[in-house]
């Protein structure tokens, strides 16, 4: 059964593939135009971005191998937000997995669509202050290391394009006005 989509018809919707972290469908549709297409859509589960920050305006970033890139990336804290659990939660949780950060204090700087013309992925951004350091508990799929340097710094490894991670540049990019 046909169903309105905004401006777009989509007729018949044929599911691609799916796992439990992204799902990828191509839908049948009838175009604004009228004329037939299609058109393929990828929806992955929400994320979290985190930025800690400390008194001193240095901040904590991650280098690790990204597989789709071939070659490592520097980051901020990001990972998946799982079934049903609040957004905060999970930043809480990646920053002390990922670099062994317990925030006592974190700072939400709303939200960031990667890709909308065909990717579904809210990342929600939070700036962490007033934190100490425990162990990790990095996934078997990581191996991260930790970058600390000051914000100013960070700031223009994004404009020089040495960090291009698409979250980590806006959430530094807000960090500088937020504090």
């Amino acid at each position: 059964m046909a169903q309105k989509h905004g401006p777009w018809t989509i007729e018949e919707t044929y599911q691609k593939y799916e796992n439990s972290f992204i799902n990828v469908r191509e839908d049948r549709v009838l175009q604004p135009d009228g004329k037939p297409g299609s058109y393929a859509t990828v929806k992955m589960k929400p994320g979290v971005a985190i930025l800690p920050i400390d008194g001193d305006r240095h901040v904590y970033l991650t280098r690790q191998f990204r597989y789709a890139l071939g070659q490592e990336s520097i980051e901020v804290v990001c990972g998946a937000v799982e079934d049903n659990e609040p957004s905060l939660t999970a930043a809480k949780r990646e920053i002390e997995e990922e670099l062994g950060i317990k925030a006592e204090a974190l700072i939400e700087l709303g939200f960031f669509d990667l890709d909308i013309s065909i990717v579904h992925c809210p990342v929600h951004l939070f700036l962490a202050k007033q934190f100490s350091f425990t162990e990790t508990h990095q996934e078997g799929t990581e191996t991260i290391e930790t970058v600390c340097l000051p914000l100013e710094q960070a700031v223009k490894m994004v404009i020089n394009s040495q960090i291009t991670h698409a979250p980590s540049c806006v959430l530094i990019l807000k960090a500088i006005h937020a504090i």
